[in-house]
């Protein structure tokens, strides 16, 4: 089943409408924005529309304000910070939907750029509502999705609208997560090293299995690195561990050791009494009873390290301590410079990763740089996301 790309279409003087993630984070004090690298990722489309003298009706959400106007959920400095970036000027009406919308829809000129208002400040966005989804499609000729990170969402603006526009297809940023993401399932070269950290084993458990028939092997790291530890009756202290998966996670080792698959779980970690910037911490092999674990020590990241350097596809999602917090920043920002430099074809999926790797300065090494979060995830659980089922002519 063919999905049409941007390409595919004649733009000039059509009303375009783009689904972006602008889903951006924001300083909870001022309202800046803290990273836009999911601004930056939809530049390729909305530049191509441009050039093509498309009129282009951006719409995306931010946040979650729960289908009410929220102020602090506003979209006007995505559209600041936009215009900064295409250097263009980007009209912001307050709302998404209505008559002063379609006012100002019907004004546009080839070339120009409209920013809608949060989606989400109405419910039905997330309620899929038909209503709602056929006033959003009354404001265009043809349907464009370039999020990927809501693909898994059976959203208005993501489903309900595109069974009310006839000629629909995606951007170049979902044109891109498709392609690479595909690869890791359908034709990854070998060896294929995943590697899993972050908070919760729960989050991770259907990718990794799914993905124990295609890996050659699996570098756990992060807080879910100690929930393994305690199913080898290993001691995590007082590490964040999630005990109602323990014996999950004793399965996960014993079926990917019955396929032949290594599973490598930290061998030394840097420990604390509690999660502070700057707090002592130590390195130790075995975790102590009134310590916590917060990043992999310095074995584990030359054990990894070696792991990585043979690899010749890669998948990484979820840091491998308290990235966020110095000193528990170091194992992440090892294992993105050891991912940039391994020439592997490497996919980073997950806020935190994107996050690690543009910290260690290294994005520009990375094959591709996922913005889909939970999408990723889900699309590598062999699940069909319905953002892109909706789109397969």
């Amino acid at each position: 089943m063919a999905i049409k790309t941007i390409r595919d279409f004649d733009l000039a003087g059509k009303r375009v409408f783009v689904r972006v993630d602008f889903n951006v984070p924001l300083d909870k004090k001022t309202g800046a924005i803290r990273d836009d690298t999911r601004i930056r990722a939809s530049l390729e489309t909305i530049n191509y529309g441009l050039e093509k003298k498309a009129k282009l009706i951006l719409a995306s959400h931010l946040g979650r304000p729960g289908g009410k106007v929220a102020k602090e959920f506003s979209l006007i400095n995505v559209a600041d910070r936009l215009s900064e970036l295409i250097k263009k000027d980007v009209t912001f009406p307050d709302d998404c939907i209505g008559d002063g919308v379609k006012k100002i829809v019907k004004e546009m000129q080839p070339g120009q750029v409209v920013l809608l208002e949060n989606l989400r400040f109405h419910p039905e966005e997330e309620e899929n509502d038909p209503g709602f989804s056929e006033k959003l499609a009354s404001l265009c000729d043809i349907y464009i999705n370039d999020a990927f990170g809501t693909a898994h969402r059976a959203h208005a603006s993501t489903v309900g609208m595109t069974k009310y526009v006839k000629e629909k297809g995606v951007g170049f940023l979902m044109e891109k997560e498709l392609k690479y993401l595909g690869k890791l399932l359908e034709s990854p070269e070998p060896p294929f090293i995943a590697i899993l950290g972050g908070a919760k084993v729960s989050d991770k458990i259907p990718v990794i299995q799914n993905l124990l028939g295609k890996v050659d092997e699996v570098l756990i790291c992060g807080a879910m690195a100690y929930t393994f530890l305690l199913s080898k009756n290993l001691a995590a202290g007082k590490s964040l561990v999630e005990g109602d998966k323990v014996g999950l996670a004793k399965e996960i080792l014993e079926r990917a050791k019955s396929r032949k698959v290594n599973i490598l779980l930290p061998v030394d970690h840097i420990v604390a009494a509690g999660l502070e910037p700057n707090i002592e911490s130590k390195v130790v092999d075995q975790i102590p009873p009134d310590m916590m674990a917060l990043d992999i020590g310095p074995k584990t990241i030359e054990l990894y390290k070696n792991e990585i350097s043979r690899a010749k596809t890669i998948f990484w999602n979820g840091p491998a301590g308290a990235f966020e917090t110095k000193p528990f920043d170091q194992g992440t920002v090892e294992l993105a410079k050891a991912v940039a430099g391994s020439g592997a074809m490497s996919v980073v999926g997950g806020g935190d990763s994107v996050s690690a790797v543009n910290k260690a300065e290294v994005a520009d090494k990375i094959t591709h740089m996922s913005t889909g979060g939970g999408a990723s995830l889900e699309f590598l659980e062999g699940q069909e996301l319905p953002g892109v089922a909706a789109l397969k002519n």
